[in-house]
């Protein structure tokens, strides 16, 4: 069983922090914020998601303009996406990390295209301004990484953290994320060997 108990952390960047510390940093944050609130026994895993465009990180747009704003910036180039993993079990303090980091090509989609999608509304609560999974929008030219991580949450990096923890999934879980995505992931395997990042 699990619950989603939000963290409220917060999420602005330190000078001089790269990608990867800041989603790592946060991951952990999160998890140690909710960790007095969960029984006995359980393991808490945090996460956060950021999109990257050379070394800057773009989270969430204020408003329509600068959704719009982002999405032309990351037209038709390849950025990245990062997400942090931090699994605490606070019965004994132990703590595992791990990071996923998936290339993002972008499709060359239209101005009106843009504006479209932005009149939707969808962008607004997104990193990036974009959802990968917008059925309408679809903005991916094409994936070679983890999709899952690119959706929020890596989940073949989640199982090889809970298996630090001696928690092995009860279903397969690259097998259940593919057909839920509908997608066919050409890293899991290599994730679960511990062979790469996403």
């Amino acid at each position: 069983m699990f619950i989603t108990i939000v963290s409220n952390a917060d999420e602005d960047q330190l000078p001089g922090e790269s990608p990867a510390d800041y989603v790592l940093r946060l991951a952990e944050t999160k998890a140690r914020a909710v960790a007095q609130e969960v029984q006995d026994g359980s393991i808490v895993i945090g996460a956060d998601t950021t999109v990257v465009d050379g070394l800057e990180l773009l989270g969430k747009p204020g408003d329509m303009a600068e959704a719009a704003a982002m999405l032309k910036r990351l037209r038709g180039h390849t950025h990245q996406v990062y997400t942090g993993i931090a699994a605490l079990r606070p019965a004994d303090g132990k703590l595992v990390t791990d990071l996923c980091m998936t290339d993002v090509p972008m499709r060359n989609y239209s101005d009106e295209e843009i504006e479209a999608y932005v009149l939707t509304g969808d962008p607004l609560d997104k990193a990036g301004a974009y959802a990968i999974q917008h059925p309408q929008f679809q903005p991916v030219e094409r994936m070679a990484g983890c999709y899952a991580s690119v959706m929020g949450l890596p989940m073949c990096h989640v199982v090889r953290v809970l298996h630090q923890f001696e928690l092995p999934p009860l279903a397969d879980v690259p097998d259940r994320c593919q057909e839920l995505l509908d997608y066919v992931c050409p890293v899991s395997s290599a994730i679960l060997r511990g062979e790469q990042a996403g």
